[in-house]
C-alpha cells in the first residue's frame, strides 16, 4: 500500500466518522463542527484526485463562509432540540425507507465512477487556440477553460438564477408587513440635517427653592451665627 492509499483509507474514515456523527449528535453547535470536519476530509480526498480548485474552493467558501453562517444561525435562534425529537421514532420507519431509497439510487449511478483505478486528467474542449497541455495550463486554468467554453450556458443559467433568488429573498424581507420594521430608502436618501436636528432657543428659568429648603437653609446659618459658648 502507497502512501496515496494510505492517505485515501484515512480521509473516507473520518469523512464517514464525522458524517454519521452530523445526524447523530444531539448539540446542534456540535453537529456543525462535524460537519467542518466533514468537509475537510472531502477536500483532502479532492487534492489526492489532483482536483486543487475544487478542494481549495470547498474549504474556503463552505468552511469558510457557509459553514460560518450556520454556526451564527444556530447559536442565535437557540434551536429547542427535545421539541424537535417529539414524534422522531414515529416517522423513522418511513425516513429510513426512504435513506435506503436514495442510498441505492445513488449507488447505482455513481458505480462505474467507482471501477476507475486512477484518476483521469481533464479534457480539454477542441477547436480552441490552446497548445498546452492539462499538465502546463493547471488545474484551475483547464477548469476555467472547459467551463466557459462547453458549459458556458449552464453557468450563465446558474448565475441568473442565483441572482434571481438574491432579489426573491431582498424583496421578501423588504416588503411592508404589519409586524416588520419597513423604511423606505428614498426618503433615506432625500432627509437633511434640519429634518433630523432641530435648536430651539429657551430662556433660561431660574426656580424658586421650596418651603422646606428654605426653613433647612434659614436653621442651617441660624447655627452657624450662633456664638459658641
Amino acid at each position: 500500500m502507497d502512501i496515496r492509499s494510505a492517505l485515501f483509507y484515512v480521509f473516507a474514515s473520518v469523512l464517514l466518522f464525522a458524517s454519521f456523527r452530523v445526524i447523530t449528535v444531539r448539540n446542534t453547535v456540535h453537529a456543525s463542527l462535524f460537519l467542518v470536519l466533514a468537509f475537510f476530509q472531502a477536500s483532502g480526498l479532492w487534492m489526492l484526485l489532483e482536483a486543487e480548485f475544487l478542494s481549495i474552493t470547498l474549504v474556503l467558501v463552505y468552511v469558510g463562509a457557509v459553514m460560518v453562517l450556520f454556526l451564527f444561525v444556530v447559536m442565535m435562534l437557540d434551536v429547542s432540540v427535545a421539541a424537535i425529537r417529539i414524534g422522531f421514532w414515529k416517522h423513522f420507519p418511513l425516513a429510513a425507507t426512504l435513506g435506503a431509497v436514495v442510498s441505492l439510487e445513488l449507488a447505482g449511478v455513481l458505480m462505474a465512477g467507482f471501477r476507475v483505478s486512477i484518476a483521469r486528467p481533464m479534457a480539454l474542449p477542441q477547436g480552441l487556440p490552446i497548445t498546452e497541455s492539462v499538465e502546463a495550463l493547471g488545474n484551475t486554468k483547464a477548469l476555467g477553460v472547459l467551463l466557459y467554453t462547453n458549459y458556458l450556458f449552464p453557468v450563465e443559467i446558474a448565475a441568473v438564477i442565483l441572482l434571481v433568488a438574491i432579489v426573491a429573498a431582498i424583496a421578501l424581507t423588504l416588503r411592508t408587513r404589519k409586524d416588520s420594521k419597513y423604511q423606505d430608502p428614498g426618503e433615506q436618501i432625500r432627509v437633511k440635517s434640519s429634518d433630523r436636528l432641530q435648536i430651539v432657543k429657551m430662556a433660561a428659568v431660574i426656580q424658586e427653592p421650596s418651603l422646606p429648603v428654605q426653613a433647612a437653609a434659614v436653621e442651617g446659618t441660624a447655627s452657624a451665627e450662633k456664638p459658641k459658648s
